[in-house]
């Protein structure tokens, strides 16, 4: 709607009386003022007061519209005010026909046409406030329109002829028009000739910056925006802050230099075309110090990584430069990692506030946006650690390429964690290096896409872009997204347009495939003599200081230089970007190689389970269903016993009672994609009352957080991962809806998971908790790729170890992460909290399971969870056969579900004496010990390895080396299980079933393996 259509909207929605001799009553100018072009008649009216002559109204909204000191104040600020009135018209309408089909009742030509033409010039600052930016001065070269388009919108005034399309002339160019309150560019003055009106949109929306806002849905956000950059002169810099600039972007550019003098042939994907990232990292972080924050985290991508570490996060120089030595051997585990993936954690003080500011760098491999949800989950625990709700303490800042951040889909899924509850970080500066380039990639080809950032306005992030050759706008722009972040609270995107020096590594020969865009690149003169020149021009510097300046770093990096080459051992641990000081020594080993105890009283195991079956709140109305739950869970505990889910309650519970946050993340966790869990009840009365009978347990416990995610795996995943960085005591789950689905977040497990230890000296603790089983619900929804974790799991399948007292605990320490599949609720409980009791941490992979979650097998006594049991790795056969092993003739090696199906079948064809059954619990590291026992206990029965898995999926490859090798190759261990397959299980019901019954009766037929070998 039009502002002259608000207007008239609300004279015919009023009251009605007459032009001559009306006193309004009331005080104010809104209900009674004296009309300057009435007063020799007597009449007194106000804007409130008008009830039945629209045309009078009218008259005085034409004169106001001409001149505003022609009518009273009252009326002056009446107008003013309607015409605030959010416009829902779209931009390019053009003016005339906001009144087409509209009869006014002042007939006068010249009047009609005052009107059109201050709507035509209103919708002319709105298309520069919406498209200013497509015709912005973005790309340092001079190549490409950073949106790819070199077509100019309509509706911005370009040349004189494109007055037309508001049906203006030349001559108008120098009428003043009142200007609305939607924009700034006037400053004090409430009208400007349409001549400055246009120069002042140009400064604004079409120079070295362009901003896209018009697309938030927020009135208050969008004039925050047109204020910061709309007023006349608000970008100032003062000659210290051009010093301070000068000086910061010597240090980013020397730095390079230095480090191309140096290693001329090394990798080390320079900044060299975006030198400007460093003042504008640093001007993000004094802006965000002094608005309150002391702790900001970073994520980033290789290209710039070395600088930044050097001259933001203020890594020692000598540290960054023995990297480059090909003769420096690693001192911690592992290899490490390539110089440019390293992370840092260091705490200092912000020169340009005098406060203590920590600045973490997190590791990131050569997936370049993988490390985005992972700062994410990392910012949110610090913030939730330290009761940061507003995010005023701790934020982070996520670098970014152009061609990774349009093309690589975590980026949606970070940016859709931003404004969730249980995800949200409260506002993330995103900073984009746009090389306008991709590897060799043309962004033509590489985006569909207008800009590299649209993926940000989904979000309603307000996106900057600037020219990276224009310093000052970039830390202006800095500025602003500092204070948009600590104002509002959420994301920001700052589009460096810049361009690459070299190719995408200094090896690279960019000639090959951007031979026009690289001969420009060549003859463009640097960012910094390009400034130095404007400020020694200026005389803000001269050009001995600046000189000096330059000689001053040069030294320092000299002297660095010199003392690097003592450094003969790479130190992972001085990279370590998440420190956890009080629970390793100094070295970084655990304290001690032991752990605290498992089991439970058996009164703890009654409380927490008489919590788990009531409600503790009063009049809360839960769901029947949810009732018969409750009431099933009662039963149990009077019978001490527990199921998969009461299981869990008693391992959190028990968590939480000792201070340890537990936090579980996924989707449908509350609930439980079975329906099994129930963490938190809805009141079916109430909307939105619910009930977290877990936070109830023990006075001062410590919280607990279960939050359903989005419909991600990668995002959440890296964010779970990520919040189990910050501190080693909690206990982070992530429950994937299936197992299956983790395939979507291989990324993070196969690049932080699996390997973060060995390259980042990373522990982490995080929980996959992965639903896995053949039932019959085809090969989508039924195994979590087992043998994809057994394979990365690093234990020498040759190698007999030597046993030891402290033999589990020392595998457990050697190993990369821990993957078992508990058969029983007892283990579950035991192994989740032996997960945090351990002195170390490890990523724990847990195949949980879907039937034996009411399977009524699939039940422990308490008996198993009181004080003095423990997780059992291998749970060896307790029944008949187990007690008289010289009868047995088979024993059947297996894990997980399938140890009910052979049971049954056992049972059915009366072998319990003939054959042993032994489940694997704990499958990597494998129990050697625990399996040579079971060995030399049936020395004279055959061994076989049972799956449900196909032959080429699951455990058995895993698995049998490392039989063979306890066995010392003198006995076979044969294999039961499903045929080798591509896909992991049939779509069939009836197919799975076959398969079932084949296979479990091939497990027990005695003479089966006996022909075989024969």
């Amino acid at each position: 709607m039009s502002h002259f259509r608000v207007f008239a909207g609300v004279l015919r929605g009023g009251r009605v009386r007459g032009r001559q001799g009306v006193r309004a009553s009331g005080a104010g100018p809104a209900a009674g003022v004296v009309d300057r072009r009435s007063c020799s008649s007597g009449a007194v009216t106000g804007p409130s007061a008008l009830t039945s002559n629209p045309s009078y109204v009218e008259e005085m909204y034409f004169s106001w519209l001409e001149d505003p000191k022609s009518v009273h104040k009252s009326w002056d600020m009446f107008f003013r005010n309607m015409e605030a009135s959010p416009s829902g018209e779209a931009a390019d309408r053009r003016p005339s026909t906001l009144l087409r089909g509209r009869t006014l009742s002042h007939s006068s030509d010249v009047a009609q046409k005052v009107v059109e033409d201050h709507l035509a010039v209103h919708t002319l600052i709105r298309a520069y406030q919406t498209r200013g930016h497509h015709v912005a001065q973005l790309d340092p070269l001079g190549i490409l329109e950073a949106d790819l388009d070199s077509f100019v919108p309509s509706d911005l005034i370009t040349s004189i002829d494109k007055l037309g399309y508001y049906d203006l002339k030349e001559s108008d160019l120098d009428r003043s028009f009142q200007l609305p309150s939607t924009t700034f560019i006037g400053g004090e003055d409430s009208t400007l000739p349409l001549r400055e009106i246009i120069r002042r949109l140009e400064m604004a929306y079409c120079g070295h910056i362009g901003v896209e806002f018009m697309f938030i849905n927020n009135v208050d956000q969008c004039q925050w925006i047109r204020n910061k950059i709309e007023t006349p002169g608000i970008m100032r810099f003062t000659d210290a802050d051009k010093r301070t600039l000068l000086a910061r972007l010597i240090r980013s550019t020397r730095f390079e230099d230095f480090l191309a003098r140096k290693w001329s042939s090394e990798k080390r994907f320079g900044l060299e075309g975006c030198e400007v990232l460093i003042p504008a990292l640093k001007t993000i972080i004094d802006e965000s110090s002094a608005a309150g924050v002391d702790s900001v985290i970073m994520g980033m991508p290789h290209r710039g990584r070395l600088n930044v570490l050097a001259n933001v996060i203020r890594k020692d120089l000598d540290q960054i430069f023995c990297q480059f030595d090909p003769k420096l051997e690693a001192a911690d585990e592992g290899s490490g990692d390539v110089k440019y993936h390293l992370g840092m954690y260091h705490e200092r003080i912000n020169r340009k506030t005098d406060k203590n500011i920590t600045l973490s760098l997190v590791a990131n491999p050569s997936h370049l946006e993988a490390v985005d949800p992972v700062v994410q989950g990392k910012t949110k625990a610090e913030q939730f650690y330290r009761g940061d709700v507003e995010g005023k303490k701790v934020m982070s800042i996520l670098i970014h390429g152009d061609a990774a951040f349009a093309g690589q889909g975590v980026v949606y899924e970070t940016f859709h964690l931003s404004e969730l509850p249980s995800y949200t970080t409260h506002g993330t500066i995103h900073v984009v290096v746009n090389n306008q380039i991709g590897f060799t990639t043309d962004p033509r080809v590489a985006r569909s896409s207008p800009y590299p950032t649209d993926v940000a306005r989904v979000v309603n992030a307000p996106i900057f872009h600037v020219n990276a050759d224009d310093p000052e706008a970039v830390v202006y722009v800095c500025q602003i997204a500092a204070e948009w972040r600590s104002t509002f609270n959420k994301d920001v995107v700052i589009d460096l347009v810049s361009y690459r020096r070299f190719g995408h590594n200094e090896m690279d020969e960019p000639m090959f495939t951007q031979p026009l865009m690289y001969k420009l690149i060549r003859r463009q003169e640097h960012v910094l003599k390009k400034y130095s020149d404007h400020l020694i021009a200026e005389g803000v510097v001269t050009l001995q200081e600046y000189e000096e300046e330059v000689a001053k770093y040069d030294k320092i990096c000299e002297e660095a230089y010199a003392s690097s080459k003592d450094e003969k051992i790479l130190h992972i641990r001085h990279w370590l970007d998440s420190p956890w000081p009080d629970f390793f020594t100094a070295e970084g080993e655990p304290k001690s190689m032991s752990y605290a105890p498992t089991g439970l009283d058996e009164e703890i195991l009654q409380h927490i389970g008489k919590a788990a079956s009531s409600v503790p709140l009063e009049d809360f109305n839960i769901h029947h269903g949810v009732s018969r739950i409750l009431r099933g869970r009662a039963d149990l505990v009077a019978k001490r016993q527990v199921d998969w889910a009461l299981a869990e309650y008693m391992a959190f519970g028990s968590l939480l009672k000792d201070g340890i946050h537990v936090r579980l993340s996924g989707q449908d966790v509350e609930r439980g994609t079975f329906s099994h869990r129930h963490h938190v009840l809805h009141d079916q009365e109430v909307d939105k009352r619910i009930c977290v009978p877990m936070n109830y347990l023990w006075p001062n416990q410590a919280p607990y957080t279960v939050c359903n995610s989005c419909l991600s795996e990668y995002g959440v995943l890296g964010f779970e991962l990520g919040f189990a960085m910050a501190s080693p005591n909690a206990l982070i789950l992530w429950e994937a809806q299936f197992g299956d689905f983790h395939n979507t977040a291989q990324c993070i497990i196969d690049q932080f998971i699996s390997s973060g230890q060995a390259k980042w000296v990373r522990n982490n603790g995080i929980v996959l908790l992965l639903p896995h089983g053949m039932e019959g619900m085809g090969p989508e929804h039924s195994s979590a790729r087992p043998e994809r974790f057994l394979q990365m799991s690093k234990d020498d399948p040759d190698h007999f170890p030597e046993f030891s007292p402290d033999f589990e605990v020392q595998q457990l320490y050697d190993c990369n992460w821990i993957a078992v599949n508990c058969s029983t609720p007892a283990n579950y409980c035991h192994v989740l909290r032996r997960q945090v009791l351990l002195p170390f941490r490890k990523p724990l992979i847990i195949f949980t399971p879907k039937s034996l979650l009411r399977h009524p097998d699939a039940r422990s006594s308490f008996d198993d969870l009181t004080t003095g049991t423990k997780f059992k790795r291998l749970i060896p056969d307790e029944g008949p056969a187990g007690q008289d092993p010289a009868r047995v003739k088979r024993v059947i090696f297996c894990s997980g579900k399938v140890y009910y199906d052979l049971a049954k079948e056992r049972k059915d064809q009366k072998l319990e004496r003939e054959v042993a059954i032994v489940r694997l619990e704990q499958i990597s590291p494998f129990p050697f010990d625990l399996v040579r026992t079971e060995a030399e206990k049936y020395v004279d029965a055959e061994l076989v390895w049972c799956q449900e898995e196909h032959k080429n999926m699951g455990y058995y490859d895993y698995v049998r080396p490392r039989f063979l090798t306890v066995l010392a190759n003198r006995k076979p261990i044969w294999y039961v299980g499903r045929e080798p397959a591509a896909a992991p299980a049939t779509g069939t019901r009836s197919t799975h079933l076959t398969e079932l019954k084949r296979f479990v009766e091939t497990a027990f037929s005695l003479s089966a393996f006996q022909e075989k070998g024969s």
